[in-house]
């Protein structure tokens, strides 16, 4: 279909408008990030003294060693744990599967940070298996804080995504190569490593670098429960939040090493799938066995125990959301709805309809930008579509702190002065989910014949028109399916939202972490079962809309 020659049409317009704001909420924040970062602000003179700073000093430079020991330590074990739990479920006939599934998808979407705190309800200095082991055993378990406990809470967080994506791919796996495996006396563990894993390692591959990206960026998990193991996202927030208004140059410095690290992580990730990418048309698939014997016991007992451990920061959360507490943080043992009138009636509402209020401000601005996006990188190429296209995928390298901080650069002195409003927090959320809309809804475009449009325009429809009446009706089911698993993110996003936030724009993430912060646990409890129950509803709307039970990654 050839695009409409006149230089300003509806769609160069649409693309020059789209890319003026991706300019200013992207390109203009990250440049003063580097600015502040090699700029001296009294002389105005080039200078290396903050990115020296970080290097010349151990206290600083030990949190990217620190960082990628946790992320190699939780990837390493999201797969240890999501690789065989996927070829169980799709070798082994597990009864309750179907649950099991939808289970593992709601610990998936749920906030790692919601699981710290769930873990410190249990394995804190005061939790609730920390104080009957050290009763019963005469310990002194100090609690799983610091690495093992960052490790621990990523790595159940994490592994879902593992599981998600291995078990796409053995979908496509041809059976038959396993079975010739068998034919030739190869063991179930002999075929597992001589056959299904070789075959599944692009994807593998994908997921892992996935993985790591989003641990390497993680701020919550690590401030609430690392004390003195400091990660690079952490030690961003704190030096960043005791030098406002006053020299803020190191802080930039420390975001601009942060970009450096994930842009490379980014490169990787892009550089594997492009090599180690290819398609596999399962001819016969895998099929479910039902299994006897201690294989069947210890298959159960392995995936019942997983999702038990991946699923319990919500169970926790929720149960004690209804206990009583003295002080906020010793819980009596006795229920009670004071948790929920303490946020609903004595506190502020503000800041769950805050939440819900912002997050579908959001969603509809990335439905409408991803949609429009999508088509015009897709259907209108040109060497303007070709920049949007680049710009618009710039938010995958950039952590939410990173995020937040570049935002309070850019926008806290005219002529753009939004610091504390309700456009810089929607357009935070905007601007870290806006790159997976965009992949989905390119990848719909992608299915739909560009006959379908030229046989509407050689009826007499207009382009505009043809867009508005025939693709975008189209696309919805997918764009809808793809908003609601968005806005499932979008009020779990908490990096950004903590440096962007005032007490008018306060959302439920934010509410967590303050009262987890404080010591009341209760209300935290309470906060957290609210966002959780958003969650599960938001997740089956998503199952009735697309009519299947699985999300794709």
């Amino acid at each position: 279909m050839k695009a409409n020659k006149k230089p300003f049409n509806i769609w160069n317009t649409s693309t020059l408008l789209i890319l003026c704001i991706f300019l200013l909420f992207i390109a203009f924040p990250l440049f003063l990030v580097l600015k502040k970062s090699v700029i001296d602000p009294g002389t105005g003179q080039f200078t290396f003294e903050y990115l020296s700073k970080f290097f010349e000093r151990k206290f600083y430079w030990i949190t990217i060693l620190n960082s990628f020991k946790v992320t190699v330590a939780a990837t390493l074990l999201s797969m240890v744990i999501g690789l065989p739990l996927a070829y169980m479920m799709r070798k082994v006939k597990i009864k309750g599967s179907k649950v099991i599934e939808i289970l593992v998808i709601i610990s998936y979407i749920s906030p790692p940070f919601i699981g710290a705190y769930a873990w410190i309800q249990l394995l804190g200095r005061r939790g609730v298996v920390t104080e009957f082991v050290n009763n019963l055993f005469g310990t002194q378990f100090d609690g799983i804080y610091g690495f093992a406990g960052i490790v621990l809470v990523l790595s159940l967080q994490s592994f879902p995504l593992i599981y998600l994506y291995i078990s796409g791919a053995l979908k496509n796996l041809d059976n038959s190569l396993n079975e010739a495996a068998e034919s030739l006396g190869y063991s179930n563990i002999q075929r597992m490593f001589k056959i299904i894993i070789p075959l599944i390692i692009p994807t593998m591959l994908a997921s892992a670098l996935l993985v790591f990206m989003r641990v390497i960026a993680d701020f919550g998990t690590p401030m609430l429960i690392g004390e003195g193991y400091r990660t690079i996202p952490v030690l961003i927030y704190t030096q960043f939040m005791s030098e406002v208004g006053g020299n803020d140059g190191f802080a930039a410095a420390l975001c601009m090493i942060f970009i450096v690290v994930t842009l490379v992580l980014f490169l990787v990730q892009r550089i594997v799938a492009s090599r180690f990418s290819y398609s596999m048309s399962a001819l016969k698939p895998m099929s479910v066995e039902k299994v006897k014997g201690y294989k069947n016991i210890l298959s159960h007992a392995f995936v019942y125990f997983v999702v038990l451990l991946a699923i319990l920061p919500q169970l926790v959360v929720t149960f004690t959301s209804f206990l009583e507490t003295k002080g906020g943080q010793v819980y009596t043992g006795n229920f009670s709805f004071d948790n929920y009138k303490n946020i609903l009636f004595m506190k502020n509402t503000a800041v769950i309809w805050n939440t819900y209020k912002m997050g579908i401000i959001a969603i509809i601005i990335i439905v409408v930008l991803g949609v429009l996006i999508s088509y015009l990188t897709v259907r209108k190429k040109n060497a303007i579509t070709n920049i949007l296209d680049t710009v618009s995928m710039f938010p995958f390298i950039i952590p939410g702190s990173v995020l937040g901080i570049s935002f309070i650069f850019a926008f806290s002195d005219k002529p753009f002065v939004l610091s504390g409003t309700v456009l810089i927090m929607v357009m935070s959320f905007v601007i870290r989910r806006m790159p997976y809309t965009i992949r989905s809804s390119t990848a719909i475009i992608g299915q739909i014949s560009p006959s379908l449009e030229e046989a509407a325009i050689s009826l007499g429809a207009s382009e505009t028109k043809t867009f508005r009446k025939v693709v975008v009706p189209m696309m919805m089911p997918g764009v809808m399916a793809g908003a609601i698993m968005s806005w499932i993110t979008v009020i779990s996003e908490l990096s950004s939202s903590i440096i962007l936030y005032t007490s008018g724009t306060q959302t439920l993430t934010v509410s967590i972490y303050t009262e987890v912060i404080r010591g009341n646990y209760g209300n935290a409890s309470a906060y957290s079962a609210i966002l959780t129950v958003t969650s599960i509803i938001s997740l089956l709307l998503f199952f009735k809309l697309t009519g299947k039970r699985e999300v794709s990654v």
